[in-house]
């Protein structure tokens, strides 16, 4: 029966002058989304609202899906699109539209009318009277019933250029559309956290590229997969991504053999931010992201994540920062990434982590110990970063 979409949004429409281009980028990532579906789409605009137009015959399911993966749509509305016509032709396709919808009358509905065209002969008020007696004209004895306080279905009537007759809003995941709030780089292990961090900053319109630490043989190629895996499940949400492979292995043991123990995850954490900002600055990302919570692990408390922060020029943002973690499980259930982050491989911050890690790190002491690095750090930081794998995921 549809062969329209209604594209809604929401924190978009408060962008006063600017919005065309909030706009513009929202369709860009529409026509993208769409672009593997099976079908020929339109993508059109009109003042406060985007269309899109089915040309072809097309998988209903295949497209609502693609659509409520992108980011800036706060809903998708299948709706009837009709050229101007009178208000007893309207009454016609009113009452064949509902019958088409829902077989079942025996339900509570109201009608909200919207005349922005105003030129047509009823105003709002007129057409919500107007039609909903026609709804009850047709289908009372079946049923059917006015509640205008807590209706179970809302018929939405639109006169516009044309009109549009809709009453179900699919839910989008909201925010902004990708690529409207700079680029950054997301430290992406195996874990729950990292993922659902990088959806959440996508989220605000960053795109996003991703470093992934790898330390063969201590991680094996299927803790690699995983990451590769993770990244695939975001990028519906978050458009293509480049991985960034980092092999960490040896940068990892020498820290090991040369630093005190309990000092290991903060020292070998402040060697991946300086790579992955290395990589960043080569790649024009603007900032970090990473998944860490406050007090969830030794390493994210807030003494540790200042000492973390001390080796960055760059703004480091942590989506998660004030999340429990039953948050972040429910997001990434949410998202789908939940089961592939619980897979049994471990990354490389969990095989070389201490028995007893340092808590409260003292910058200065970690200073000094990262001096017993100096001999080869150096070149270990630069060979691991111009040797890394680069991996694009779709």
């Amino acid at each position: 029966m549809f062969s329209s979409f209604l594209i809604k949004y929401a924190e978009i429409g408060i962008k006063g002058k600017n919005r065309y281009l909030f706009e513009d980028a929202l369709i860009r990532q529409i026509k993208h989304a769409i672009s593997k579906c099976e079908g020929s789409f339109k993508v059109s605009k009109t003042p406060g609202r985007i269309f899109l137009d089915a040309e072809t015959e097309f998988d209903y399911d295949e497209t609502v899906d693609k659509l409520t993966h992108v980011f800036g749509i706060w809903g998708v509305c299948p709706v009837v699109r009709l050229d101007i016509i009178s208000p007893d032709e309207l009454k016609k396709e009113v009452v064949k539209y509902f019958d088409a919808v829902y077989p079942d009358k025996n339900t509570t509905f109201k009608v909200f009318s919207r005349r922005s065209n105003k030129s047509y002969p009823l105003d709002s008020m007129e057409l919500n009277a107007d039609l909903g007696e026609a709804l009850l004209e047709a289908y009372e004895s079946e049923g059917l019933k006015v509640d205008v306080h807590d209706p179970k279905i809302t018929l939405t009537v639109e006169v516009r250029d044309k009109i549009y007759i809709y009453s179900t809003i699919i839910p989008g995941p909201g925010g902004m559309p990708i690529g409207t709030n700079g680029k950054g780089m997301l430290l992406l292990s195996g874990g729950i956290d990292s993922p659902v961090a990088g959806y959440m900053i996508a989220k605000r319109g960053v795109m996003i590229e991703a470093v992934y630490f790898h330390a063969p043989p201590y991680t094996s190629e299927r803790a690699k997969q995983k990451v590769i895996d993770l990244a695939k499940e975001i990028s519906a949400y978050t458009g293509p991504i480049n991985l960034n492979v980092v092999n960490f292995t040896d940068i990892q043991l020498y820290i090991y053999e040369s630093c005190p123990h309990d000092e290991l995850t903060i020292i070998m954490r402040r060697y991946m931010m300086r790579i992955a900002e290395s990589i960043a600055e080569e790649t024009g990302c603007q900032c970090l992201v990473t998944g860490e919570s406050i007090g969830q692990v030794a390493s994210q408390t807030t003494q540790s994540l200042t000492v973390t922060n001390e080796v960055c020029k760059m703004p480091v943002f942590r989506p998660l920062i004030a999340f429990d973690k039953e948050d972040i499980v429910n997001i990434a259930k949410k998202i789908d990434t939940y089961e592939t982050s619980i897979l049994p491989f471990e990354d490389c911050c969990t095989i070389f982590v201490a028995k007893h890690p340092v808590t409260k790190p003292n910058l200065g002491v970690i200073r000094k110990h990262e001096g017993s690095l100096s001999e080869k750090i150096d070149l270990m930081l630069y060979e691991a970063i111009s040797g890394r794998e680069i991996i694009r995921i779709e």
